[in-house]
């Protein structure tokens, strides 16, 4: 299979999922969009090494969230949590509104945190990756992993009580 073949079928499997983190790191759709678009051209001129690796999503995530924190850095301004919603793509049958609010209290609270507590969030909680994947996908320690989590859950508790349930209800937030 050629090397254009095997990275779109990458792409093809977890686009979404990339998507949606850069969403959550970046609280917005255009700079998500952004974010996304840097990390794959960086992943798009490595695929040729990274598709031979074992698990080539891990250096993937690690691109995504290396370029955030870069361009977080690069702006030197904080990022809005303030987003427009597509309500279009929650056409479930659920309570839009509730949905909505969720996510929009989500969004701001994950505003507060800085970007590596941010990605710790993400990667542990809607990503749902162990403390030793998370590690190597930021390319930290465990103990920092720890301590970004420990730090993050504190400020999230303090800045968004209304989001306890999340902790209580087996979100698996503790």
């Amino acid at each position: 299979m050629a090397h254009d073949d095997e990275l779109r079928e990458f792409l093809a499997a977890r686009l979404d999922r990339l998507s949606a983190t850069a969403y959550l790191l970046t609280g917005n759709h255009h700079d998500a969009e952004d974010l996304l678009q840097a990390a794959l051209v960086k992943v798009t001129a490595r695929w040729p090494r990274i598709h031979e690796l074992r698990d080539p999503g891990h250096y993937v995530w690690r691109v995504l969230y290396n370029e955030h924190v870069s361009l977080w850095r690069r702006r030197r301004r904080r990022i809005t949590a303030y987003a427009e919603e597509d309500l279009s793509a929650y056409a479930s049958g659920r309570d839009e509104a509730a949905h909505v609010v969720r996510r929009l209290v989500i969004q701001q609270a994950l505003a507060r945190l800085t970007p590596k507590q941010r990605a710790v969030v993400v990667l542990r909680y809607f990503e749902d990756l162990t403390e030793e994947e998370s590690a190597r996908i930021l390319g930290c320690t465990l103990g920092t992993i720890k301590s970004q989590t420990h730090r993050a859950l504190a400020k999230l508790r303090q800045v968004a009580p209304e989001l306890e349930h999340l902790w209580l209800d087996g979100a698996g937030v503790r």
